[in-house]
């Protein structure tokens, strides 16, 4: 888990989406203020500056955090048909105990809990949140053989997964492996039923997946979308809409700078695109 540090995503009213994360997810605010012109610059979105942000983070504690900025956020129908971060997925202790409570909540569910398609010690469940965004809670019943992967520490726990909807997953798998040095067992195939309803296509669809990891970790997902997917639209000056960035740890950078507040604590940061145009933030690590 060292190598995740943080998802940002694009919402009309921080503080309302902040409010329900807490209520329904038990996150707690740790920050708030607006956003700089020097990250809106580095992230190529001046359009951005002076936007309000909120960071929440999970009542376990664990440093990995959820950004709320303030802006036009995706279409709900685009959500699982356009590339870039598709979804951000956050693990959870009982998921069958999150599918009660999200019954009753302002949260969507596109997908009962049910062992993943090949890996039936993994459990997880989607929804799709007041803005658009897609979430997957997943209980992790035992080691995978695969991959490491975190065991909930309270109901709702951290972010331990960001998923990258891909319109060739061979030339995206290469870039984040030459650009962040990151491996990961052979693609394989699995029935995505969330994704196939996107698309329209039969549930029992098989669709290709990497699954990418750094010293056993396994933190990123990338999803090979048909090719009815579309580019992201993203307004002039502007965040990507939807989950916009994921902030990753990295070792060294030979150039960046130095930004204030919970999730850099005054690390440096810089800012790559990967072959759909997704933003991946890396922050250096404390030497």
């Amino acid at each position: 888990m060292r190598r995740l540090r943080a998802a940002t995503l694009v919402t009309p009213d921080p503080d309302a989406t902040a409010a329900l994360y807490a209520t329904w997810f038990g996150y707690r605010h740790l920050e708030s203020g607006a956003i700089p012109a020097a990250l809106a610059a580095r992230w190529g979105a001046s359009a951005m500056e002076g936007r309000r942000y909120i960071v929440i983070g999970p009542e376990s504690g664990v440093p990995i955090y959820l950004r709320f900025v303030q802006g036009a956020t995706l279409p709900r129908s685009q959500a699982l048909r356009t590339y870039g971060w598709a979804a951000i997925e956050l693990c959870v202790q009982d998921v069958r105990a999150i599918f009660a409570r999200m019954r009753n909540s302002p949260f969507t569910i596109i997908g009962p809990p049910k062992a993943l398609d090949g890996a039936p010690a993994i459990w997880p469940m989607q929804v799709q949140g007041p803005d658009g965004e897609i979430i997957f809670l997943t209980e992790i019943r035992a080691d995978d053989a695969r991959a490491r992967l975190p065991r909930a520490q309270c109901a709702v726990d951290c972010l331990f997964i960001a998923v990258h909807a891909c319109a060739d997953l061979t030339a995206t798998r290469v870039w984040f492996e030459t650009e962040l040095s990151l491996c990961g067992a052979p693609n394989f195939e699995l029935a995505y039923t969330t994704l196939s309803r996107a698309f329209g296509l039969p549930l029992d669809h098989k669709h290709r997946i990497a699954v990418l990891t750094d010293a056993g970790d396994a933190f990123l997902q990338l999803d090979q979308y048909p090719t009815a997917g579309d580019p992201r639209i993203v307004p002039p000056g502007a965040l990507p809409p939807g989950i916009a960035v994921i902030s990753l740890m990295a070792s060294s950078l030979p150039e960046g700078t130095r930004e204030a507040g919970v999730i850099y604590d005054g690390a440096r940061s810089s800012i790559l695109r990967t072959p759909d145009g997704a933003l991946v933030e890396l922050i250096e690590e404390p030497i």
